[in-house]
């Protein structure tokens, strides 16, 4: 629940500015990965009245997904259940097929991209954006905080996925044979009391949390050690100067 609260903060503005330069009223779009639908909705906004689907890999993120709609009164987008990994559509159905934070999770990012770019259009565009996690900053220094990055990217490699992401993007794209690219980078920012307060807490409890912690044993973490990530998150937010920074690399393919 704090990572689904988490990504309800995420906008079209916040998450994915690279992108609306190329919006256009009527166009098709695929939002793969689209958890809570808050980026969802503001695209669809921006692409009415064309089709717009949220596709998520389970159910849970749909239903807030779908509260969130009927709450804006969007009756035409539509949210499914899906692998981005075997997208369960057509070719050359989406005018844009676009991932937010979705590729540092998959086993295989690069079938992922050939999948986007399969069910594009010629002449439509695939995007995608994702974090770097070792290039994370952060103010004021916390050895908890060190702790918390290396046993995460440890974590989340297990799980055969790719923490840094973003460094990765344009290396990814050129295995999947994506042609017209360009590579863009921007920054989420946390810099005030109440912004640092919210990240510190949500993180304290993400990763205080059942599912984090038993994948974090796994990779030999203790109980001692955890509740130290906790605290560590909790002190960070609470610090007067507090300040966090997190990388984003964008990718951006004309499908030709």
């Amino acid at each position: 629940m704090a990572t689904l609260a988490s990504h309800g903060t995420r906008t079209a503005a916040n998450s994915c500015a690279y992108l609306l330069p190329v919006l256009e009223p009527g166009m098709s779009l695929l939002d793969v990965g689209c958890g809570p639908g808050t980026i969802t909705l503001d695209l669809a906004q921006l692409v009415a009245p064309g089709q717009v689907v949220g596709l998520e890999n389970v159910e849970a993120p749909l239903i807030s997904a779908r509260s969130r709609a009927k709450e804006r009164g969007d009756t035409l987008t539509r949210f499914e259940v899906g692998d981005a990994l075997h997208l369960p559509f057509e070719d050359d159905t989406f005018d844009v097929v676009h991932a937010h934070q979705v590729l540092q999770h998959l086993p295989d990012p690069v079938l992922a991209l050939q999948e986007m770019a399969r069910v594009c259009r010629a002449g439509g565009w695939v995007a995608v954006r994702d974090a770097d996690y070792a290039a994370m900053a952060w103010h004021p220094a916390s050895p908890e905080l060190e702790e918390w990055r290396t046993l995460y990217r440890a974590v989340a490699r297990a799980n055969d996925a790719e923490p840094d992401a973003a460094r990765h993007l344009r290396a990814w794209a050129l295995a999947a044979a994506l042609h017209e690219v360009s590579f863009t980078a921007t920054a989420w920012n946390y810099a005030d009391a109440e912004t640092c307060q919210w990240w510190g807490e949500s993180q304290a409890v993400r990763y205080g949390g059942q599912t984090f912690t038993e994948q974090a044993a796994r990779q030999g973490a203790t109980a001692e050690s955890l509740d130290r990530i906790v605290a560590g998150w909790r002190a960070w937010g609470g610090a007067p100067d507090a300040w966090f920074m997190i990388p984003n690399g964008e990718l951006l393919a004309r499908i030709t």
